[in-house]
């Protein structure tokens, strides 16, 4: 797998180049801004690029602004992108545009390297990868009057482990419940927030996309 590494911090660049290829991946460049990091992605095409939130001039919203720019120009491409804190918003602009093969950790998670290499591997298989920690403190901020309230308990928690990416399998080992379970919480989930099967439509992503954009 070819990656790409957008991160302005130049000890943690090189720590994420050592840690993927101490893994196997192979890192194709590894630079410090945006401007850098388009020129990275178009000459090198990779297979994922790995995307600071933070970078310069102002360290604000840059870095996800380019991992939007470079989906666009790429179509595909896959973006895993770190953040030192929980910003919803940031994260539901990753997905409102596409949806698919996104992932949104927080930077701790880099040293949990199995976790990390799990992430990656998910996103560029077309998946989505929330962190636990992102989607606790969305859970936490829900407005009393939001439709993820009439969701049951049990419902709230499929949700949940659904927003971080995972399939019915590893959702069913998780919560120690049936894969049968599972996808009737699911069925319920998608009637409550009124998603209808549509060809043209990842009802899985759509419902997490909704969850996040209510928060």
């Amino acid at each position: 797998m070819r990656i790409v590494i957008a991160e302005d911090d130049t000890l943690l660049r090189e720590g994420l180049n050592l840690v993927l290829q101490g893994e196997g991946f192979e890192v194709v460049a590894s630079v410090g801004d945006p401007a850098a990091f388009l020129a990275a992605v178009e000459e090198h095409r990779p297979d994922v690029a790995v995307v600071d939130v933070r970078m310069p001039p102002t360290h604000t919203d840059e870095g996800i602004k380019a991992a939007v720019a470079a989906r666009r120009a790429h179509p595909g491409l896959a973006v895993l992108v770190l953040s030192a804190y929980v910003e919803q918003s940031f994260a539901t602009d990753l997905l409102a545009d596409g949806a698919r093969s996104v992932g949104y950790l927080l930077k701790e998670r880099v040293g949990r390297v199995d976790a990390f290499v799990e992430a990656l591997h998910r996103v560029a298989g077309g998946g989505t990868a929330i962190d636990p920690e992102v989607v606790a403190q969305l859970f936490a901020q829900r407005r009393a009057d939001d439709p993820v309230e009439r969701l049951t308990p049990r419902e709230k928690e499929v949700l949940s482990v659904m927003a971080e990416g995972l399939g019915n399998g590893a959702i069913a080992q998780r919560l120690f419940i049936t894969e049968n379970a599972v996808h009737k919480h699911i069925r319920n989930i998608f009637l409550k927030f009124g998603l209808t099967p549509d060809d043209r439509l990842d009802r899985r992503v759509a419902a997490v996309l909704h969850y996040l954009e209510r928060a």
